[in-house]
């Protein structure tokens, strides 16, 4: 579960917002589920309109008014015309809380939301269990979030009835502290932050995804960025090659140098080329994805004073014009790779899989690395083959998820752990599906296995909900993939036949497609009307129809 704080000045500007529509409409059926027993009185479980939100505010924040108590906050804001920074105080009265559970936890009751909203407000010191007196608050529930989350809102007037003033000290790890008490009582899945073996993924923002939108592009840049940089960064054996291959790949990058140094690069940030006359919107490599910051790349290169030495002549050349960046010593990225290594390199991914196949499951350092370089691989795939984001996309995504570590979790890549980078680097340059679909399919195949082997690692480290993602991106998307490539295989086939051999094929595929497993149905053929005899008269030696 996860418990989102935030601090007003109007109740009623907060009230209005939960009852009403919401950003994208995604608001139904709002109404209380708890709150102090003056309010659960008069408005109960009810649908909720403006009006009632108005006066349930009203309700709230009457200790306020009555008694005349200012209630503020300190905050520090940067003045736009000086740049100073200035400390200020400012009303802060409204006390809001969200706690939201994951989507595929499904819907809880109103009865149970209703008691968990009664136990955190009570456990946050916010009622009378206190030992003081009790502020005013309630719990709206408005149906799922955009993202298909079910929550409710907490919403507290921080003027007790007595006049003074709740405590707000530490309020958020409080909130977390109690939030995690109520994860156990409740049996809901504790929230994924803070979990030890891995870190949430970088979410779309609402912004990006409308800005995406309006230019009618297929992802957000943030996401469309994130693919392109694990790409490059799998299939570059140092850092200097990445600098070079993110050119290749179209994309703007600059170095960020460490203050007063030309010498020492502490990060980097990345850029789609804009459209003639239009800024670029450049992108930290924390943004992207934590796994993507620089000295999380670094940990998979070789650490070498000739590396580092290249590496920073190459970010300087890019500092001096991003648009226009010519590399200063072009590697291995410019010479062509034989579309004939794919069934070599396949045949090669079996010292992977023997290697990880020693690998402890709670290791999960190492299997971070397998992760991100998996992800990398079936990135540089979608670069080739989508035009638009398809399932080698999505499983390059959810494959990045379980690379995700605090820095301090995680490590350099292991020196004896058998490189994929040779892999990557020749999917990047020559996967087509054509000529030499069946190769490609059998490197495909070897990926798929080292896919299914994260799963069995994540599902024996105890993590029910990454194994259930990656079981589907197995079941759907890479057998998707699949079948893409056997109807490839198929029709290279049948391109390879003479004349006359497909002319065989033909009729013989033609004759297997003639009639069905199960026996044809009878049924008896229309007979045709015949013409009445005329009726004649019945005579002695006529039959009577009583004959035998």
């Amino acid at each position: 579960m996860i418990a989102k704080v935030t601090r007003g000045a109007r109740m009623s500007g907060l009230m209005t917002y939960l009852v009403g529509p919401g950003k994208s409409n995604e608001h139904t059926e709002q109404h209380l589920v708890a709150g102090d027993s003056a309010v659960m009185t008069m408005y109960g479980y009810d649908s909720l309109d403006k009006a009632a939100a108005l006066e349930i505010a009203a309700s709230l924040d009457a200790p306020r008014r009555e008694f005349g108590v200012d209630v503020t906050r300190l905050v520090t804001r940067v003045d736009p015309d000086t740049g100073e920074t200035l400390k200020e105080r400012v009303d802060a009265s409204v006390w809001h809380c969200s706690l939201s559970i994951a989507a595929d936890e499904g819907q809880l009751s109103d009865e149970t939301w209703g008691q968990i909203a009664q136990e955190f407000v009570d456990r946050m010191g916010f009622t009378e269990v206190s030992g003081k007196a009790a502020c005013r608050w309630v719990a709206v529930r408005h149906g799922l979030s955009e993202h298909g989350n079910d929550h409710v809102h907490i919403a507290v007037s921080l003027v007790r009835e007595d006049g003074t003033k709740a405590s707000t000290h530490n309020d958020f790890h409080r909130a977390m502290k109690v939030v995690r008490e109520l994860e156990n009582e409740f049996k809901l899945r504790p929230l994924r932050a803070e979990r030890e073996q891995d870190m949430p993924q970088r979410q779309e923002s609402r912004a990006a995804r409308e800005s995406a939108q309006r230019r009618g592009a297929a992802e957000v840049d943030s996401t469309r960025l994130e693919r392109t940089v694990r790409a490059a960064a799998s299939a570059s054996m140092d850092e200097g090659e990445f600098v070079r291959r993110m050119r290749r790949e179209g994309v703007l990058i600059r170095p960020r140098f460490e203050t007063g140094r030309n010498d020492v690069v502490t990060g980097y940030s990345v850029a789609l080329r804009p459209e003639k006359g239009a800024q670029p919107v450049w992108h930290s490599g924390l943004r992207l994805a934590r796994d993507l910051t620089l000295p999380e790349l670094r940990k998979g290169w070789p650490d070498t004073p000739e590396n580092a030495t290249a590496a920073v002549e190459e970010w300087r050349a890019t500092r001096k014009n991003p648009d226009r960046y010519v590399p200063v010593r072009p590697g291995r990225e410019e010479s062509e790779m034989n579309p004939e290594f794919f069934k070599m390199y396949a045949e090669d991914m079996t010292r992977l899989h023997e290697y990880i196949a020693t690998l402890d499951p709670d290791d999960h350092a190492a299997w971070a690395h397998v992760a991100r370089e998996t992800s990398g691989a079936y990135a540089a795939w979608s670069r080739r083959l989508e035009p638009v984001p398809g399932p080698l996309a999505r499983t390059s995504r959810t494959l990045a998820r379980s690379a995700q570590l605090r820095p301090s979790q995680s490590r350099r890549r292991p020196v004896a752990m058998p490189s994929m980078v040779n892999t990557t680097a020749l999917i990047l340059a020559q996967a087509s599906k054509g000529k030499n679909a069946a190769a490609e399919a059998l490197l495909l195949r070897q990926l798929s296995q080292t896919t299914v082997s994260i799963f069995r690692a994540v599902q024996a480290s105890g993590d029910a909900r990454r194994a259930s993602e990656l079981a589907a991106t197995v079941k759907n998307n890479l057998r998707t993939v699949r079948d893409g490539y056997a109807e490839q295989i198929a029709d290279n086939g049948v391109a390879a036949l003479t004349p006359e051999e497909r002319a065989v094929k033909q009729r013989a595929d033609i004759a297997a497609g003639r009639g069905g497993p199960l026996p044809a149905k009878l049924i008896p053929a229309a007979q045709p009307e015949l013409a009445q005899p005329a009726p004649r008269a019945t005579g002695a030696g006529d039959r009577d129809g009583t004959e035998r």
